[in-house]
């Protein structure tokens, strides 16, 4: 009995441990994603005192600039709010594959391209609902693992196909020519075995080799 509770416990440790380093990978892309959210709105502004600050401001153009103003304030609320989701997911909440998948991909690219590796999707549409929890915690977090002991150049594929139940997401590792990088981490690794912990509490099968990891997620319809 005492065995069994202490494995249980060894084991949320080690969910709670990844997914505190995974947060902590994350976060700098998170910011910049908020940031270039947030940036357009200032550059609208800044033309806008400009124009107010004309002997003759012309109206139409002043309203123009605060309807793109209001706007884009709008639109950077929701986006905002949804980058946060990452932090703080909504329990229950489903997402299409597809759609985490896209924004899983434009998270990382930018510190993936920095470090060397190319990630690329060739999922365009797969409107398949899974727990978009479960999906923007692992896809990173195996994306991360298959790259974090490899250095660039490499390439990092990522496909996905439907199987009865499940959606099955491919990533794959590929080497290619070019200037060696040096793969600088923001924080420690991501570890397979944390990915294992992450993938099994939220009931997500989970296969990986040294180049090659898969991910099989429940369709919750």
């Amino acid at each position: 009995m005492n065995s069994s509770v202490s494995s249980a416990q060894n084991s949320l440790m080690l969910v709670e441990s990844a997914r505190y380093a995974l947060l902590r990978r994350l976060a700098f892309s998170i910011r910049h994603q908020m940031v270039a959210h947030l940036q357009p709105i200032g550059m609208v502004t800044e033309l806008l005192e400009r124009r107010l600050r004309s002997p003759s401001p012309d109206l139409a153009q002043v309203h123009d600039s605060v309807a793109k103003i209001n706007g884009l304030s709008k639109a950077a609320a929701q986006d905002t709010l949804d980058v946060i989701t990452w932090m703080a997911p909504e329990p229950g909440a489903t997402a299409p594959l597809d759609a985490v998948l896209k924004d899983t991909v434009t998270l990382l690219r930018g510190n993936f391209s920095f470090r060397g590796f190319a990630l690329k999707s060739d999922v365009e549409s797969l409107p398949k609902p899974v727990g978009r929890a479960a999906a923007r915690m692992l896809l990173p977090a195996a994306l991360l693992a298959l790259t974090d002991t490899v250095e660039g150049p490499a390439e990092v594929l990522v496909t996905a196909q439907t199987r009865e139940d499940v959606v099955l997401v491919d990533l794959q590792l590929r080497r290619t020519q070019g200037e060696s990088f040096e793969n600088q981490l923001s924080y420690r690794a991501i570890t397979w075995p944390e990915v294992r912990a992450l993938a099994a509490a939220e009931d997500v099968e989970l296969s990986h080799t040294e180049d090659r990891a898969s991910l099989a997620f429940p369709i919750l319809e």
